[in-house]
């Protein structure tokens, strides 16, 4: 049955971010970055703050921009892969369109957990499906 895979592959693309007592949850688009980036998971990151306008962070590794669009316009909750710098973003205001900015996926909702001045530590993981 199609939708089940539809469903599984749904589930298996689901984030946590773990933000000291907060989780946000992500969905993620099924693209060669993004496989690349959950090979990762789980990751604990330091987020820093960017221009007022992203939480950025340098992943341990490259990820992967084949069939990667040659840039993006990130809108508020999407998580990005800026290719140039090798980081992950993590947009909590809008912004321009950005060369060799590769979105991941979007945050469902509480993005104003990350909303914060400073740097945040998180722990992105797998969304685990029952």
């Amino acid at each position: 049955m199609p939708t089940e895979i539809s469903t599984k592959q749904a589930d298996s693309m689901k984030i946590n971010i773990k933000a000291k007592d907060k989780v946000v949850t992500a969905t993620l688009i099924d693209s060669k970055t993004t496989q690349d980036f959950i090979s990762l998971l789980p990751l604990t990151l330091t987020l820093e703050d960017y221009a007022r306008t992203e939480k950025v962070s340098d992943l341990p590794k490259k990820l992967s921009t084949e069939d990667a669009p040659p840039g993006s316009d990130p809108a508020v909750g999407d998580i990005a892969y800026y290719a140039p710098w090798g980081n992950l973003a993590i947009y909590y205001r809008d912004f321009e369109y950005s060369n060799g900015l590769a979105i991941l996926g979007k945050i469902d909702g509480g993005i104003e957990a990350l909303n914060m001045p400073g740097s945040v530590e998180v722990t992105i993981e797998l969304v685990q499906s029952q």
